[in-house]
């Protein structure tokens, strides 16, 4: 598996990848999660074109298996969403896509990735947690922090247990 830039004929996979993650959700209660759609084709050509947008692709076929958007916010890569095939769980694609990002933030001068996150679905907060993300108090949002936060709580997001977290870089 290797990690390349999004193409424009990965855009409606990565749609199918959303889809296929957001299903475990429903074993929790979280119906509403699993059933949301996903980012637009529209929406992810944007993070292809700003380079916000990776892929892990199977080395077969070069079809994507797990994608990661980002968005530079307050001086960190803000992680919009991290989403890896059911199929292809558990073998370290979301963790190296996370790595990936933050090799190119520190090149760029970022000093930390940000994301959101539920904090009671083990593959969202506790999962985090273990690659060195720390939640964030109130008191250490940023101002784009707190409008995702709050576009997420309009969303209807906050119906369950949301942080926000951060890992900061290795100044080079």
């Amino acid at each position: 598996m290797r990690i390349r830039p999004a193409a424009v004929a990965d855009l409606p996979l990565l749609q199918d990848i959303e889809r296929a993650a957001g299903e475990p959700f429903r074993s929790l209660g979280m119906a509403t999660i699993a059933d949301d759609e996903p980012p637009s084709v529209e929406v992810l050509e944007h993070y292809r074109l700003t380079g916000g947008a990776w892929v892990t692709a199977d080395d077969a076929d070069d079809r994507p298996v797990a994608y990661l958007i980002s968005d530079p916010v307050d001086g960190a890569a803000h992680i919009e969403q991290l989403s890896v095939h059911p199929d292809f769980a558990r073998r370290g694609l979301g963790r190296r896509l996370i790595d990936h990002l933050a090799d190119v933030a520190a090149t760029e001068g970022l000093t930390a990735l940000t994301l959101t996150t539920f904090t009671d679905v083990p593959w969202n907060a506790p999962y985090y947690a273990r690659l060195g993300f720390r939640v964030l108090g109130e008191d250490e949002l940023t101002d784009g922090l707190r409008e995702i936060r709050h576009a997420e709580a309009e969303h209807g997001l906050d119906r369950w247990p949301r942080v926000s977290m951060r890992r900061e870089l290795a100044r080079t």
